[in-house]
Protein backbone atom coordinates (compact mmCIF):
# COMPACT_ATOMS: atom_id res chain seq x y z
CA UNK A 1 0.00 0.00 0.00
CA UNK A 2 1.45 3.35 -1.06
CA UNK A 3 2.14 5.71 1.83
CA UNK A 4 0.32 9.01 1.75
CA UNK A 5 2.86 11.81 1.32
CA UNK A 6 3.24 14.35 4.12
CA UNK A 7 1.04 17.43 4.11
CA UNK A 8 3.06 20.63 4.00
CA UNK A 9 0.82 23.22 5.66
CA UNK A 10 1.75 26.81 6.51
CA UNK A 11 0.32 29.82 8.28
CA UNK A 12 0.16 33.41 7.02
CA UNK A 13 -1.81 35.17 9.76
CA UNK A 14 -1.99 34.95 13.54
CA UNK A 15 -4.56 37.72 14.06
CA UNK A 16 -6.64 40.31 12.22
CA UNK A 17 -4.02 42.93 11.38
CA UNK A 18 -1.01 40.63 11.09
CA UNK A 19 1.70 41.22 8.47
CA UNK A 20 -0.06 41.93 5.18
CA UNK A 21 2.76 40.57 3.02
CA UNK A 22 2.88 37.22 4.82
CA UNK A 23 0.62 35.48 2.31
CA UNK A 24 2.89 36.44 -0.57
CA UNK A 25 6.00 35.53 1.44
CA UNK A 26 4.64 32.07 2.22
CA UNK A 27 3.49 31.38 -1.34
CA UNK A 28 6.80 32.43 -2.90
CA UNK A 29 9.19 31.20 -0.18
CA UNK A 30 8.97 27.46 -0.82
CA UNK A 31 6.67 24.52 -1.51
CA UNK A 32 3.29 24.28 0.26
CA UNK A 33 0.15 22.19 -0.08
CA UNK A 34 -2.13 24.32 2.11
CA UNK A 35 -1.80 27.83 3.48
CA UNK A 36 -3.93 28.79 6.48
CA UNK A 37 -4.80 32.10 8.08
CA UNK A 38 -6.12 32.71 11.60
CA UNK A 39 -7.87 36.08 11.79
CA UNK A 40 -10.15 35.63 14.78
CA UNK A 41 -9.85 36.24 18.51
CA UNK A 42 -12.34 37.04 21.25
CA UNK A 43 -11.79 40.77 20.74
CA UNK A 44 -11.96 40.42 16.95
CA UNK A 45 -15.45 38.92 17.14
CA UNK A 46 -16.60 42.00 19.04
CA UNK A 47 -15.00 44.31 16.46
CA UNK A 48 -16.62 42.42 13.58
CA UNK A 49 -19.94 42.45 15.42
CA UNK A 50 -19.82 46.23 15.59
CA UNK A 51 -18.89 46.32 11.88
CA UNK A 52 -21.94 44.23 11.08
CA UNK A 53 -24.19 46.60 13.05
CA UNK A 54 -23.11 49.36 10.68
CA UNK A 55 -23.44 47.23 7.54
CA UNK A 56 -25.09 43.75 7.60
CA UNK A 57 -23.07 42.79 4.52
CA UNK A 58 -19.78 43.05 6.44
CA UNK A 59 -18.61 41.17 9.51
CA UNK A 60 -15.60 39.50 7.89
CA UNK A 61 -11.85 40.27 7.85
CA UNK A 62 -11.43 42.71 4.98
CA UNK A 63 -7.65 42.37 4.81
CA UNK A 64 -8.02 38.79 3.59
CA UNK A 65 -9.55 40.12 0.38
CA UNK A 66 -6.74 42.61 0.00
CA UNK A 67 -4.18 39.83 0.36
CA UNK A 68 -6.02 37.71 -2.23
CA UNK A 69 -5.99 40.65 -4.64
CA UNK A 70 -2.21 40.22 -4.77
CA UNK A 71 -1.88 36.49 -4.18
CA UNK A 72 -4.81 34.59 -5.67
CA UNK A 73 -2.94 34.08 -8.94
CA UNK A 74 0.16 32.87 -7.10
CA UNK A 75 -1.82 30.33 -5.10
CA UNK A 76 -3.57 29.06 -8.23
CA UNK A 77 -0.31 28.73 -10.19
CA UNK A 78 1.37 26.82 -7.37
CA UNK A 79 -1.62 24.62 -6.56
CA UNK A 80 -1.78 25.81 -2.95
CA UNK A 81 -5.15 25.59 -1.26
CA UNK A 82 -6.16 28.39 1.12
CA UNK A 83 -8.06 27.83 4.38
CA UNK A 84 -8.91 30.80 6.59
CA UNK A 85 -11.37 31.71 9.32
CA UNK A 86 -11.52 35.25 7.91
CA UNK A 87 -15.26 34.81 7.35
CA UNK A 88 -15.78 35.86 10.95
CA UNK A 89 -19.46 36.62 11.42
CA UNK A 90 -20.30 36.36 7.70
CA UNK A 91 -18.48 33.50 5.94
CA UNK A 92 -21.08 33.33 3.17
CA UNK A 93 -20.55 37.02 2.46
CA UNK A 94 -16.78 36.59 2.30
CA UNK A 95 -17.11 33.55 0.02
CA UNK A 96 -19.23 35.64 -2.37
CA UNK A 97 -16.68 38.46 -2.24
CA UNK A 98 -13.85 36.03 -3.03
CA UNK A 99 -15.77 34.65 -6.00
CA UNK A 100 -16.38 38.17 -7.29
CA UNK A 101 -12.68 38.96 -6.92
CA UNK A 102 -11.68 35.76 -8.73
CA UNK A 103 -14.09 36.53 -11.58
CA UNK A 104 -12.70 40.05 -11.90
CA UNK A 105 -9.13 38.72 -11.98
CA UNK A 106 -10.06 35.91 -14.37
CA UNK A 107 -8.73 33.18 -12.07
CA UNK A 108 -10.75 29.91 -12.03
CA UNK A 109 -10.91 28.93 -8.37
CA UNK A 110 -13.53 26.96 -6.46
CA UNK A 111 -14.65 28.70 -3.28
CA UNK A 112 -16.49 26.97 -0.43
CA UNK A 113 -17.40 28.02 3.07
CA UNK A 114 -18.43 26.58 6.42
CA UNK A 115 -21.34 27.83 8.47
CA UNK A 116 -23.42 26.87 11.51
CA UNK A 117 -21.34 28.49 14.23
CA UNK A 118 -23.56 31.59 14.53
CA UNK A 119 -25.89 31.24 17.53
CA UNK A 120 -26.41 34.97 18.09
CA UNK A 121 -30.16 34.71 17.58
CA UNK A 122 -30.42 32.36 20.58
CA UNK A 123 -29.01 34.83 23.11
CA UNK A 124 -30.94 38.03 23.67
CA UNK A 125 -28.73 41.09 23.98
CA UNK A 126 -25.66 39.45 22.45
CA UNK A 127 -23.67 41.19 19.74
CA UNK A 128 -22.07 37.94 18.60
CA UNK A 129 -22.43 34.40 19.93
CA UNK A 130 -20.52 31.74 18.03
CA UNK A 131 -19.75 28.08 18.66
CA UNK A 132 -16.21 26.86 18.10
CA UNK A 133 -16.57 24.27 15.32
CA UNK A 134 -14.05 21.58 14.44
CA UNK A 135 -12.34 20.75 11.17
CA UNK A 136 -14.90 18.34 9.67
CA UNK A 137 -16.66 21.01 7.62
CA UNK A 138 -13.36 22.21 6.20
CA UNK A 139 -12.44 18.63 5.34
CA UNK A 140 -15.73 18.13 3.49
CA UNK A 141 -15.13 21.26 1.39
CA UNK A 142 -11.60 20.19 0.50
CA UNK A 143 -12.62 16.60 -0.34
CA UNK A 144 -15.10 17.99 -2.86
CA UNK A 145 -12.40 20.01 -4.62
CA UNK A 146 -12.46 23.47 -3.03
CA UNK A 147 -9.41 25.62 -3.70
CA UNK A 148 -10.37 28.16 -1.02
CA UNK A 149 -12.32 27.47 2.16
CA UNK A 150 -13.45 30.33 4.39
CA UNK A 151 -15.06 29.74 7.76
CA UNK A 152 -16.59 31.59 10.63
CA UNK A 153 -15.72 30.63 14.20
CA UNK A 154 -13.79 27.38 14.23
CA UNK A 155 -11.10 26.40 16.68
CA UNK A 156 -7.69 27.69 15.66
CA UNK A 157 -6.41 24.13 15.32
CA UNK A 158 -9.33 23.20 13.00
CA UNK A 159 -7.54 25.08 10.22
CA UNK A 160 -5.01 22.22 10.34
CA UNK A 161 -7.17 19.24 11.38
CA UNK A 162 -9.58 19.89 8.49
CA UNK A 163 -6.92 19.74 5.75
CA UNK A 164 -5.24 16.79 7.51
CA UNK A 165 -8.45 14.75 7.58
CA UNK A 166 -9.10 15.51 3.91
CA UNK A 167 -5.50 14.64 2.93
CA UNK A 168 -4.99 11.48 4.99
CA UNK A 169 -8.57 10.19 5.16
CA UNK A 170 -8.55 9.84 8.94
CA UNK A 171 -11.79 8.74 10.55
CA UNK A 172 -13.41 10.62 13.46
CA UNK A 173 -11.98 8.15 15.99
CA UNK A 174 -8.34 8.43 14.88
CA UNK A 175 -7.75 10.27 18.12
CA UNK A 176 -3.97 10.06 18.36
CA UNK A 177 -3.51 11.26 14.78
CA UNK A 178 -6.09 14.01 15.18
CA UNK A 179 -4.41 15.07 18.41
CA UNK A 180 -1.08 15.30 16.59
CA UNK A 181 -2.70 17.61 14.05
CA UNK A 182 -4.25 19.69 16.84
CA UNK A 183 -0.86 20.19 18.48
CA UNK A 184 0.71 21.14 15.13
CA UNK A 185 -2.19 23.52 14.53
CA UNK A 186 -1.77 25.10 17.94
CA UNK A 187 1.89 25.76 17.18
CA UNK A 188 1.09 27.31 13.78
CA UNK A 189 -1.97 29.35 14.74
CA UNK A 190 -0.17 32.42 16.09
CA UNK A 191 2.20 32.77 13.18
CA UNK A 192 5.62 34.11 14.07
CA UNK A 193 5.23 33.33 17.78
CA UNK A 194 6.54 29.89 16.71
CA UNK A 195 9.54 31.32 14.83
CA UNK A 196 11.09 33.65 17.40
CA UNK A 197 8.45 36.33 17.74
CA UNK A 198 7.66 37.40 21.32
CA UNK A 199 10.25 34.86 22.47
CA UNK A 200 11.55 34.99 26.04
CA UNK A 201 15.16 34.32 25.02
CA UNK A 202 15.29 36.63 22.00
CA UNK A 203 18.39 38.35 23.45
CA UNK A 204 20.39 35.13 23.01
CA UNK A 205 20.05 35.32 19.23
CA UNK A 206 21.23 37.55 16.40
CA UNK A 207 18.99 40.65 16.50
CA UNK A 208 19.09 40.94 12.72
CA UNK A 209 17.55 37.49 12.31
CA UNK A 210 14.57 38.41 14.49
CA UNK A 211 13.66 41.69 12.80
CA UNK A 212 11.53 39.95 10.18
CA UNK A 213 10.81 36.38 11.29
CA UNK A 214 9.38 34.04 8.71
CA UNK A 215 6.00 32.42 9.24
CA UNK A 216 5.89 28.76 10.34
CA UNK A 217 4.86 25.63 8.53
CA UNK A 218 4.36 22.02 9.53
CA UNK A 219 5.28 18.88 7.66
CA UNK A 220 2.42 16.71 8.91
CA UNK A 221 2.66 12.95 8.50
CA UNK A 222 -0.03 10.29 8.17
CA UNK A 223 0.71 8.92 11.66
CA UNK A 224 0.04 12.33 13.25
CA UNK A 225 3.66 13.25 13.86
CA UNK A 226 4.94 16.52 12.46
CA UNK A 227 7.99 18.70 11.99
CA UNK A 228 7.66 22.43 12.64
CA UNK A 229 9.89 24.50 10.37
CA UNK A 230 9.89 27.58 8.14
CA UNK A 231 10.91 28.41 4.58
CA UNK A 232 14.66 28.39 3.92
CA UNK A 233 16.28 31.80 4.06
CA UNK A 234 13.58 33.47 6.14
CA UNK A 235 14.27 35.23 9.43
CA UNK A 236 13.64 34.03 12.94
CA UNK A 237 14.31 30.61 14.35
CA UNK A 238 12.53 27.36 15.15
CA UNK A 239 13.86 25.45 18.12
CA UNK A 240 12.51 23.45 21.02
CA UNK A 241 12.18 26.66 23.03
CA UNK A 242 10.08 28.57 20.48
CA UNK A 243 7.80 25.56 19.97
CA UNK A 244 7.47 24.97 23.73
CA UNK A 245 6.55 28.62 24.25
CA UNK A 246 3.75 28.43 21.70
CA UNK A 247 2.50 25.08 23.01
CA UNK A 248 2.01 26.69 26.42
CA UNK A 249 0.26 29.77 25.01
CA UNK A 250 -3.39 30.21 26.04
CA UNK A 251 -3.74 26.64 27.30
CA UNK A 252 -4.80 25.31 30.66
CA UNK A 253 -4.33 21.75 31.89
CA UNK A 254 -2.84 18.64 30.37
CA UNK A 255 -6.03 17.99 28.38
CA UNK A 256 -6.44 20.44 25.47
CA UNK A 257 -10.07 19.94 24.51
CA UNK A 258 -11.61 20.69 21.13
CA UNK A 259 -14.56 19.56 19.00
CA UNK A 260 -12.43 17.08 17.00
CA UNK A 261 -10.41 15.52 19.80
CA UNK A 262 -8.96 16.14 23.23
CA UNK A 263 -5.19 16.32 22.86
CA UNK A 264 -3.02 15.26 25.78
CA UNK A 265 -0.37 17.98 26.09
CA UNK A 266 1.38 15.91 28.75
CA UNK A 267 2.20 13.33 26.07
CA UNK A 268 3.92 15.72 23.64
CA UNK A 269 7.60 15.06 22.95
CA UNK A 270 9.79 17.61 21.17
CA UNK A 271 13.12 16.90 19.48
CA UNK A 272 15.46 19.26 17.67
CA UNK A 273 15.82 17.39 14.38
CA UNK A 274 18.10 19.94 12.71
CA UNK A 275 18.45 23.68 12.16
CA UNK A 276 14.98 25.23 12.30
CA UNK A 277 13.34 21.81 12.50
CA UNK A 278 11.52 20.54 15.60
CA UNK A 279 9.81 17.14 15.54
CA UNK A 280 6.55 16.67 17.49
CA UNK A 281 5.68 13.08 18.34
CA UNK A 282 4.07 10.89 20.97
CA UNK A 283 0.85 12.91 21.07
CA UNK A 284 -2.07 10.99 22.53
CA UNK A 285 -5.70 11.83 21.90
CA UNK A 286 -9.03 11.10 23.52
CA UNK A 287 -12.66 11.52 22.50
CA UNK A 288 -13.78 15.17 22.46
CA UNK A 289 -15.96 16.52 25.27
CA UNK A 290 -19.76 16.30 24.82
CA UNK A 291 -20.17 20.07 24.46
CA UNK A 292 -18.95 22.84 22.19
CA UNK A 293 -17.64 26.12 23.55
CA UNK A 294 -19.63 29.22 22.59
CA UNK A 295 -18.01 32.63 22.78
CA UNK A 296 -20.64 35.25 23.60
CA UNK A 297 -19.81 38.93 23.11
CA UNK A 298 -22.10 41.70 24.29
CA UNK A 299 -21.78 45.38 24.95
CA UNK A 300 -21.11 45.88 28.65
CA UNK A 301 -21.67 49.63 28.76
CA UNK A 302 -19.42 52.65 28.43
CA UNK A 303 -15.98 53.44 29.84
CA UNK A 304 -13.78 56.49 30.13
CA UNK A 305 -10.37 57.11 31.59
CA UNK A 306 -7.90 59.81 32.48
CA UNK A 307 -4.24 59.40 33.42
CA UNK A 308 -2.76 62.02 35.72
CA UNK A 309 1.00 62.60 35.60
CA UNK A 310 2.56 63.10 39.03
CA UNK A 311 6.13 64.39 38.95
CA UNK A 312 8.87 64.74 41.53
CA UNK A 313 8.30 64.81 45.26
CA UNK A 314 5.27 63.87 47.38
CA UNK A 315 3.85 61.41 44.84
CA UNK A 316 1.53 59.67 47.31
CA UNK A 317 0.19 62.98 48.65
CA UNK A 318 -0.38 64.33 45.14
CA UNK A 319 -2.30 61.17 44.25
CA UNK A 320 -4.39 61.43 47.41
CA UNK A 321 -5.26 65.08 46.72
CA UNK A 322 -6.45 64.66 43.14
CA UNK A 323 -8.27 61.44 44.01
CA UNK A 324 -10.18 63.18 46.80
CA UNK A 325 -11.05 66.07 44.47
CA UNK A 326 -12.33 63.79 41.70
CA UNK A 327 -14.23 61.53 44.08
CA UNK A 328 -16.04 64.58 45.49
CA UNK A 329 -16.90 65.75 41.98
CA UNK A 330 -18.21 62.32 40.99
CA UNK A 331 -20.28 62.14 44.20
CA UNK A 332 -21.81 65.53 43.34
CA UNK A 333 -22.63 64.54 39.74
CA UNK A 334 -26.18 63.77 38.72
CA UNK A 335 -25.20 60.13 38.18
CA UNK A 336 -22.03 58.69 39.71
CA UNK A 337 -20.41 55.98 37.53
CA UNK A 338 -21.25 52.48 38.70
CA UNK A 339 -17.60 51.36 38.64
CA UNK A 340 -14.70 53.64 39.61
CA UNK A 341 -11.13 52.28 39.70
CA UNK A 342 -7.87 54.01 40.61
CA UNK A 343 -4.37 52.64 39.95
CA UNK A 344 -1.10 54.35 40.85
CA UNK A 345 1.94 53.14 38.89
CA UNK A 346 5.14 54.24 40.64
CA UNK A 347 7.23 54.60 37.50
CA UNK A 348 9.15 57.48 39.11
CA UNK A 349 12.67 57.27 40.51
CA UNK A 350 14.53 59.59 42.88
CA UNK A 351 16.95 62.21 41.51
CA UNK A 352 15.81 61.29 38.00
CA UNK A 353 17.80 62.57 35.00
CA UNK A 354 14.65 63.21 32.92
CA UNK A 355 11.18 64.51 33.71
CA UNK A 356 9.63 61.30 32.41
CA UNK A 357 11.63 59.12 34.76
CA UNK A 358 10.72 61.45 37.63
CA UNK A 359 7.01 60.88 37.02
CA UNK A 360 4.40 58.42 38.22
CA UNK A 361 1.04 57.71 36.55
CA UNK A 362 -2.32 57.76 38.32
CA UNK A 363 -5.00 56.10 36.18
CA UNK A 364 -8.73 56.58 36.74
CA UNK A 365 -11.15 54.30 34.85
CA UNK A 366 -14.92 54.62 35.13
CA UNK A 367 -17.65 52.37 33.73
CA UNK A 368 -21.42 52.62 33.56
CA UNK A 369 -24.35 51.50 31.42
CA UNK A 370 -25.15 55.19 30.84
CA UNK A 371 -22.70 57.03 28.58
CA UNK A 372 -23.54 60.35 30.27
CA UNK A 373 -22.36 59.01 33.62
CA UNK A 374 -18.82 58.43 32.28
CA UNK A 375 -18.68 61.30 29.82
CA UNK A 376 -19.11 64.98 30.53
CA UNK A 377 -19.23 64.53 34.30
CA UNK A 378 -15.73 63.06 34.34
CA UNK A 379 -14.17 65.19 31.62
CA UNK A 380 -15.51 68.41 33.10
CA UNK A 381 -14.39 67.56 36.62
CA UNK A 382 -10.89 66.53 35.52
CA UNK A 383 -10.24 69.58 33.35
CA UNK A 384 -11.62 72.01 35.94
CA UNK A 385 -8.83 70.89 38.28
CA UNK A 386 -6.11 72.13 35.91
CA UNK A 387 -5.27 75.14 38.11
CA UNK A 388 -6.65 73.87 41.41
CA UNK A 389 -4.89 70.62 42.28
CA UNK A 390 -1.38 69.28 42.83
CA UNK A 391 1.76 71.11 41.65
CA UNK A 392 2.74 70.14 38.11
CA UNK A 393 -0.81 69.06 37.23
CA UNK A 394 -1.23 67.62 33.75
CA UNK A 395 -2.80 64.57 32.11
CA UNK A 396 -1.68 62.22 29.35
CA UNK A 397 -4.75 63.18 27.29
CA UNK A 398 -8.06 64.81 28.12
CA UNK A 399 -10.90 62.35 28.76
CA UNK A 400 -13.48 62.01 26.01
CA UNK A 401 -17.19 61.38 26.01
CA UNK A 402 -16.91 57.70 26.89
CA UNK A 403 -16.62 54.72 24.58
CA UNK A 404 -18.50 51.40 24.53
CA UNK A 405 -16.73 48.33 25.87
CA UNK A 406 -17.44 44.66 25.41
CA UNK A 407 -17.87 41.69 27.69
CA UNK A 408 -16.93 38.10 26.80
CA UNK A 409 -18.52 34.97 28.27
CA UNK A 410 -17.93 31.25 27.76
CA UNK A 411 -21.03 29.11 27.29
CA UNK A 412 -21.37 25.47 26.30
CA UNK A 413 -23.90 23.64 24.11
CA UNK A 414 -24.20 19.98 22.99
CA UNK A 415 -22.59 19.09 19.66
CA UNK A 416 -26.01 18.50 18.14
CA UNK A 417 -27.19 22.00 19.03
CA UNK A 418 -25.42 23.54 16.02
CA UNK A 419 -26.15 23.08 12.32
CA UNK A 420 -22.60 22.54 11.08
CA UNK A 421 -22.75 22.72 7.26
CA UNK A 422 -20.15 22.63 4.49
CA UNK A 423 -21.38 24.84 1.63
CA UNK A 424 -19.54 23.53 -1.41
CA UNK A 425 -18.24 25.50 -4.38
CA UNK A 426 -21.15 24.30 -6.51
CA UNK A 427 -23.74 25.41 -3.95
CA UNK A 428 -24.50 22.01 -2.43
CA UNK A 429 -24.98 22.00 1.31
CA UNK A 430 -23.45 19.03 3.14
CA UNK A 431 -24.48 18.61 6.79
CA UNK A 432 -21.63 17.71 9.13
CA UNK A 433 -22.58 15.10 11.70
CA UNK A 434 -21.84 15.85 15.35
CA UNK A 435 -19.17 13.85 17.16
CA UNK A 436 -20.16 10.18 17.41
CA UNK A 437 -18.25 9.50 20.58
CA UNK A 438 -17.59 11.95 23.40
CA UNK A 439 -16.00 11.85 26.80
CA UNK A 440 -16.55 14.13 29.77
CA UNK A 441 -13.36 16.07 30.35
CA UNK A 442 -11.52 14.79 33.39
CA UNK A 443 -8.56 16.15 35.27
CA UNK A 444 -5.75 13.66 34.69
CA UNK A 445 -3.84 12.29 37.62
CA UNK A 446 -1.05 14.69 38.54
CA UNK A 447 2.27 13.34 37.25
CA UNK A 448 5.02 12.73 39.82
CA UNK A 449 7.45 15.53 40.59
CA UNK A 450 11.04 15.04 39.48
CA UNK A 451 13.72 14.31 42.04
CA UNK A 452 14.49 17.61 43.80
CA UNK A 453 17.80 19.27 43.18
CA UNK A 454 20.15 18.86 46.18
CA UNK A 455 19.86 21.94 48.39
CA UNK A 456 23.38 21.86 49.81
CA UNK A 457 25.03 24.39 47.48
CA UNK A 458 25.02 28.20 47.65
CA UNK A 459 22.18 30.25 46.18
CA UNK A 460 22.02 33.70 44.66
CA UNK A 461 19.15 36.18 44.52
CA UNK A 462 18.41 36.45 40.80
CA UNK A 463 15.57 36.77 38.27
CA UNK A 464 13.68 33.57 37.49
CA UNK A 465 14.04 34.43 33.80
CA UNK A 466 17.73 33.54 33.83
CA UNK A 467 16.81 29.86 33.96
CA UNK A 468 13.20 29.76 32.69
CA UNK A 469 11.17 31.08 29.81
CA UNK A 470 7.51 32.05 29.94
CA UNK A 471 4.60 32.95 27.71
CA UNK A 472 1.21 34.19 28.86
CA UNK A 473 -2.15 35.03 27.34
CA UNK A 474 -5.88 35.40 27.84
CA UNK A 475 -8.86 33.06 27.85
CA UNK A 476 -11.96 35.10 28.59
CA UNK A 477 -11.54 36.54 32.07
CA UNK A 478 -8.71 34.13 32.93
CA UNK A 479 -5.02 34.26 32.11
CA UNK A 480 -2.46 31.52 31.79
CA UNK A 481 1.27 31.71 32.41
CA UNK A 482 3.28 28.85 30.97
CA UNK A 483 6.81 28.55 32.39
CA UNK A 484 9.43 26.16 31.08
CA UNK A 485 12.90 25.36 32.40
CA UNK A 486 15.97 25.56 30.17
CA UNK A 487 17.66 22.46 31.57
CA UNK A 488 16.84 19.25 33.38
CA UNK A 489 18.40 20.52 36.61
CA UNK A 490 16.49 23.79 36.37
CA UNK A 491 13.31 21.74 35.96
CA UNK A 492 14.11 19.67 39.04
CA UNK A 493 14.48 22.88 41.03
CA UNK A 494 11.56 24.81 39.51
CA UNK A 495 9.00 22.00 39.83
CA UNK A 496 9.48 22.05 43.60
CA UNK A 497 10.11 25.76 44.20
CA UNK A 498 7.59 27.48 41.93
CA UNK A 499 4.50 26.36 43.81
CA UNK A 500 1.10 27.99 43.58
CA UNK A 501 1.78 29.88 46.81
CA UNK A 502 5.13 31.10 45.51
CA UNK A 503 3.52 32.19 42.25
CA UNK A 504 0.90 34.20 44.14
CA UNK A 505 3.60 35.85 46.24
CA UNK A 506 5.50 36.85 43.12
CA UNK A 507 2.46 37.89 41.04
CA UNK A 508 0.77 39.91 43.76
CA UNK A 509 -2.33 40.59 41.65
CA UNK A 510 -3.15 36.90 41.88
CA UNK A 511 -2.87 36.64 45.67
CA UNK A 512 -6.64 36.83 46.20
CA UNK A 513 -7.60 34.90 43.08
CA UNK A 514 -7.84 31.19 42.37
CA UNK A 515 -4.64 29.93 40.77
CA UNK A 516 -4.32 26.36 39.47
CA UNK A 517 -0.93 24.83 38.64
CA UNK A 518 -0.52 22.10 36.01
CA UNK A 519 2.63 20.00 35.48
CA UNK A 520 3.86 19.11 31.98
CA UNK A 521 7.08 17.15 32.64
CA UNK A 522 7.75 16.24 28.99
CA UNK A 523 8.04 19.95 28.27
CA UNK A 524 9.81 20.69 31.59
CA UNK A 525 6.97 23.13 32.11
CA UNK A 526 4.43 24.43 34.59
CA UNK A 527 1.22 26.09 33.50
CA UNK A 528 -0.53 28.45 35.91
CA UNK A 529 -4.16 29.46 35.27
CA UNK A 530 -5.16 32.66 37.07
CA UNK A 531 -8.95 32.83 37.24
CA UNK A 532 -10.69 36.19 36.95
CA UNK A 533 -7.59 38.38 36.60
CA UNK A 534 -8.92 39.87 33.34
CA UNK A 535 -12.40 40.66 34.66
CA UNK A 536 -14.98 40.23 31.91
CA UNK A 537 -12.44 39.64 29.14
CA UNK A 538 -10.02 41.65 27.05
CA UNK A 539 -12.63 44.05 25.66
CA UNK A 540 -13.54 45.19 29.16
CA UNK A 541 -9.94 46.44 29.63
CA UNK A 542 -9.96 45.52 33.29
CA UNK A 543 -6.22 45.91 33.86
CA UNK A 544 -3.06 47.63 32.63
CA UNK A 545 -2.20 44.66 30.37
CA UNK A 546 -5.73 43.62 29.34
CA UNK A 547 -4.69 40.43 27.49
CA UNK A 548 -2.02 39.37 30.04
CA UNK A 549 0.55 39.25 27.25
CA UNK A 550 3.36 40.40 29.55
CA UNK A 551 2.31 38.59 32.71
CA UNK A 552 4.90 35.90 32.04
CA UNK A 553 7.65 38.47 31.55
CA UNK A 554 6.73 40.07 34.87
CA UNK A 555 7.08 36.64 36.50
CA UNK A 556 10.48 36.11 34.85
CA UNK A 557 11.68 39.43 36.23
CA UNK A 558 10.91 38.49 39.85
CA UNK A 559 13.85 37.46 42.02
CA UNK A 560 14.21 34.18 43.89
CA UNK A 561 17.03 32.41 45.71
CA UNK A 562 18.33 30.25 42.84
CA UNK A 563 21.10 27.63 43.20
CA UNK A 564 24.30 29.03 41.76
CA UNK A 565 24.86 25.81 39.83
CA UNK A 566 21.91 26.78 37.63
CA UNK A 567 23.10 30.33 36.92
Amino acid sequence: MTAVPPLRIGNASGFYGDRFDAMREMLTGGPLDVLTGDYLAELTMLILGRDRLKDPKRGYAKTFLGQLEECLGLAHERGVRLVANAGGLNPAGLADAVRALADRLGIPVRVAHVEGDDLTHRYAGSLAAHAYLGGAGIAACLREGADIVVTGRVTDAALVTGPAVAHFGWGPRAYDRLAGAVVAGHVLECGTQATGGNYAFFADHDPASLRHPGFPLAELHEDGTSVITKHDGTGGLVDVGTVTAQLLYETQGARYAGPDVTARLDSVRLTQEGPDRVRIEGVRGEAPPPTLKVGLNRLGGFRNEVVFVLTGLDIEQKAALVRAQLEAALDAAKSRPADVRWDLARTDRPDAPTEETASALLRLVVRDADQNAVGRALSGAAIELALASYPGFHVMAPPGTGAPYGVFEDLYVPHGAVDHVAVLHDGRRVPVAPAEDTRVLETPEEPPLPEPLPSTGPTRRAPLGLIAGARSGDKGGNANVGVWARSDDAWRWMAHELTTDRFQNLITESSRLKVVRHLLPNLRALNFVVEGILGEGVASQARFDPQAKALGEWLRSRHLDIPETLL
